[in-house]
């Protein structure tokens, strides 16, 4: 493993103490700290940014995304708790990196990206990386991917307003949604809705978290 990837699995570490008292755990699980061990970060973000991959820290992918801070990536990861066999939906591809981590937990990862310029970037480096089990589609991440559905968790990358509708009718039941709610560079928070096997949602306030906003909507 690189000497700079350890050292973000030590930085992960420490943030995940730090906060601790906010997330309900002392540690994120033994699969996750693999993947993140595993997929090279250097590979999914900018070549000017090539210094700062591994870093514990969002870098800018451009188009006005960025790539989430590792710590964020594996604590989303973790929240999502999905495993092998199941069927994943993430809205907001950006460069691939949080669908690269998905991938080695998960049986299949269904990505969308509204930028045309990410989607299809996204979708080459990760098919030239090996991530055969990552579908990236071009597409408004408030309307899911309804082909798909239901799928067995779902990752939302960009902060929303409000759950969009279509999302929670898209997971599951006895599944769950991981998604940053606010406003648009305003305070956001790091939430996870469960579907019960009834149909019930049940909130849970993570984290303050700061996200690009999630663009598009229903009317788009």
């Amino acid at each position: 493993m690189r000497p700079d990837a350890v050292q973000m699995l030590s930085d992960i570490e420490d943030e995940v103490r730090y906060t601790r008292t906010f997330i309900g755990r002392d540690a994120l699980a033994p699969q996750v700290m693999a993947a993140m061990a595993v997929v090279p970060r250097h590979h999914f973000v900018p070549a000017d940014e090539q210094a700062f991959a591994y870093v514990n820290g969002p870098l800018p992918i451009g188009w006005g995304q960025t790539i989430s801070q590792p710590y964020i990536v594996a604590l989303m990861t973790d929240l999502l708790g999905c495993g092998a066999g199941d069927r994943v939906l993430e809205v907001g591809t950006g460069s691939g990196y949080q669908a690269a981590v998905l991938s080695r937990l998960v049986d299949q990862v269904y990505s969308l990206e509204i930028v045309p310029q990410l989607a299809t970037a996204a979708a080459e480096r990760l098919q030239s990386l090996g991530y055969a089990n990552v579908t990236v589609r071009l597409g408004d991440g408030h309307r899911g991917w309804p082909e798909q559905a239901p799928f067995d968790g779902i990752l939302v990358t960009a902060a929303a307003p409000a759950i969009p509708p279509a999302l929670i009718e898209q997971l599951r039941p006895g599944a769950r949604l991981v998604i940053p709610v606010g406003q648009a560079y305003g305070h956001q928070e790091l939430v996870t809705l469960d579907k019960a096997l009834d149909g019930a949602l049940s909130l849970t306030k993570v984290l303050d978290v700061a996200f690009v906003p999630l663009t598009g909507g229903a009317a788009a």
